[in-house]
């Protein structure tokens, strides 16, 4: 299981996403503070929409510390951007634990500081509010209409 986590991060830093999704089971369940829950299609959905707004960008993903075991796993794995709506550089920490099924990630949580990230892509604005449940569920709901639009614009075509 550890060779299909280096696959998924390998597949992340390229922004494959054809490869990427393929660790994923259809059954998948992803979690991360900035989308929250996100099943199935739309967890693969969301990874298609990363790599599609990344690619050929300053985008750059490093991983380690893999631990697997035929059920689950962990990584740590490191985000470096520019994010997009301000202009800011951001390099996010993120833990992530795995549980498998049917040799494919059915389960995959991502779990970074939120506020620290809402730091260095707002700025001031993440500094004062991004610690606060408000803001949370206001770029859950964010991330979430983006992830909408640009899956009905996959089905459109």
């Amino acid at each position: 299981m550890e060779k299909l986590i280096e696959k998924f991060y390998t597949a992340l830093n390229d922004c494959d996403s054809e490869t990427l999704t393929s660790c994923y089971h259809d059954e998948i369940i992803f979690e991360d503070p900035a989308f929250g829950i996100l099943k199935g299609n739309r967890a693969k959905g969301m990874w298609q929409m990363l790599c599609s707004t990344q690619k050929d960008k300053d985008f750059k993903v490093t991983f380690n510390h893999i631990t697997t075991n035929d059920t689950q796993g962990n990584a740590h794995w490191e985000a470096y951007y520019t994010f997009s709506k301000t202009g800011r550089k951001v390099h996010n920490k993120i833990d992530a634990s795995f549980e498998f099924k049917d040799g494919l990630i059915i389960k995959h949580t991502d779990v970074f500081d939120l506020h620290n990230w809402a730091k260095q892509a707002m700025g001031i604005k993440g500094y004062l509010f991004g610690g606060m449940a408000f803001f949370k569920n206001k770029l859950q709901s964010s991330t979430n209409t983006l992830l909408d639009k640009f899956l009905q614009k996959k089905e459109a075509i």
